[in-house]
């Protein structure tokens, strides 16, 4: 990572339909003996309920903890609380932004993107949304929110696993899956999961992804059967161990890459042309790129209409020089896009 992007503080958004267990995992971060400091941010303290025993000293918005994290509440404007932990003496290692449970992340992420003093400080480290495995089916159906909370997760931590039968688990991770092929999915009871596996992840960095199923990207391109919708079928074909394969008719993912390198001139103007006119349908971006007689990796990420990109670090000796980028969203204009891509490679 740059030095610049280095010393920006990580912000995780953490999203969640209600009830899926955000709250067992915020008390865990403001309990734990982990040695880190974080900062939480929350919608309202009584929702979380915080144990008085763990805290130290509290004024009228900030609470400390014996563990060396603070618990903030947005009363007001996200931007000014941020601008007010960043002043804050001590840095933290991390942020932590709760949204509430019926609400869509994206304004929250967007806020990282948006707010020069706040892109100067802090990077969106990785949306995390916590799901209830028993009811997370019945909430796609009826609540877009939910949809939309999963299609945005770097990271999914699928909860109450305990409460299932193992078909039932299944079922719902191939919904996850349709919905989005990308995050990394961890099955929890009470939440117990690694907080390393949740925060810092340097979620945009794909390379994740990749070392742990290397074949996650591959697409083949024979593969192309569209049926009468447009809609496109080569979701991840043998991933999900044979198990009915859902398809969903209001989200799309499509994966891009090439060994070739790409020019930056043409693509860079590509990209953020192509946010600005289908934003509203692209939910998610992100992608590691080589570019022309550039020997620094370039990654980026957006949110909707919003891109943040920088580089990153020198490509490797003997690493590949691949370009690979992601898109998830809703009636994402795949064909534009593809050939779009295309025409950004230095031929």
């Amino acid at each position: 990572m740059s030095e610049a992007t280095a010393s920006k503080i990580p912000v995780t958004v953490l999203t969640g339909y209600l009830g899926a267990g955000k709250t067992t995992l915020l008390n865990r971060i403001l309990s734990e003996n982990h040695g880190k400091k974080y900062a939480v941010i929350v919608n309202e303290f009584g929702e979380i309920g915080i144990d008085n025993d763990l805290i130290i000293g509290a004024d009228e918005e900030v609470f400390e903890m014996n563990n060396g994290c603070i618990c903030c509440t947005v009363r007001g404007d996200l931007v000014r609380i941020m601008d007010g932990l960043m002043k804050r003496k001590g840095k933290f290692d991390a942020i932590i932004v709760e949204t509430t449970g019926l609400a869509d992340p994206a304004p929250v992420a967007q806020t990282f993107f948006v707010d020069e003093d706040v892109q100067k400080n802090a990077r969106l480290d990785a949306v995390v949304t916590v799901a209830d495995a028993k009811w997370l089916s019945d909430r796609l159906k009826d609540a877009p929110e939910a949809k939309n909370q999963i299609a945005f997760a770097d990271v999914i931590v699928l909860n109450k696993t305990d409460l299932v039968t193992k078909p039932e688990l299944a079922e719902v991770e191939a919904r996850i899956r349709a919905i989005n092929p990308y995050a990394k999915l961890h099955r929890t009871e009470r939440c117990s999961v690694a907080l390393a596996d949740v925060l810092d992840r340097g979620a945009f960095d794909l390379d994740r992804i990749l070392d742990i199923e290397p074949d996650f990207l591959e697409v083949d391109d024979h593969d192309h059967d569209h049926d009468h919708h447009g809609h496109d079928h080569h979701h991840h074909h043998g991933h999900g161990h044979g198990l009915k394969h859902y398809h969903d008719e209001d989200m799309q993912s499509l994966s891009l890459k090439t060994d070739k390198p790409l020019d930056p001139n043409v693509f860079m103007p590509w990209l953020q042309n192509l946010v600005q006119v289908e934003g509203g349908k692209i939910l998610r971006s992100k992608g590691i790129l080589a570019f022309h007689d550039d020997d620094d990796r370039y990654v980026f990420q957006g949110v909707h209409m919003m891109l943040e990109g920088n580089h990153q670090r020198k490509w490797k000796d003997g690493e590949p020089r691949q370009s690979r980028l992601v898109f998830i969203g809703r009636e994402l204009p795949e064909e534009l896009i593809r050939t779009g891509f295309e025409s950004c490679i230095v031929s």
